[in-house]
């Protein structure tokens, strides 16, 4: 199992956990911080999908007029994975 936590910048949630396992698919998120319910849902879609698909599909999404947002920056986090 692979597991980083990453201080996110430039967003209201401030940490982020994630545990992979050895074929890079996600086994859990956790955010520290920010919108909770959008939050929750963030970690169910992303759950069980791998790294790479997941990065495709999420970063660079922006957060009104922020240039990053927490589904980018948990992009960030797994570039670190």
């Amino acid at each position: 199992m692979k597991k980083v936590q990453y201080q996110t910048q430039g967003t209201c949630s401030k940490l982020i956990e994630v545990t992979a396992d050895e074929n890079n698919v996600i086994q859990e998120v956790t955010f520290y911080g920010g919108c909770n319910g959008n939050l929750q849902g963030i970690t169910r879609l992303v759950k069980g999908l791998k790294i790479e698909d997941v990065i495709q599909r999420l970063e660079g999404i922006r957060c009104g007029a922020k240039p990053t947002s927490c589904p980018d920056q948990l992009c960030q986090a797994l570039k670190l994975m």
